[in-house]
């Protein structure tokens, strides 16, 4: 199995502000502050996180085909 990429690009939805991240492979981050207009951003309806809803890349145990967050 491929290993999980791990550096992720969130753009932030209500100012663009652009900034990569790396995802924790241990837990899910449900909320993320926006650096340039510090936005709460928080999962969409449907996404276990928010790299999978803002992010380039999915979370890793969504990229390993498992579901993310127990």
């Amino acid at each position: 199995m491929a290993k999980p990429m791990l550096n992720s690009e969130i753009t932030c939805p209500a100012c663009g502000h652009k900034k990569t991240e790396i995802m924790p492979t241990d837990a899910c981050q449900w909320f993320y502050e926006c650096e340039s207009c510090h936005e709460l951003l928080k999962p969409n309806s449907g996404d276990c996180c928010v790299y999978c809803s803002y992010g380039s890349v999915k979370c890793p145990p969504i990229q390993a085909g498992d579901s993310c967050c127990g």
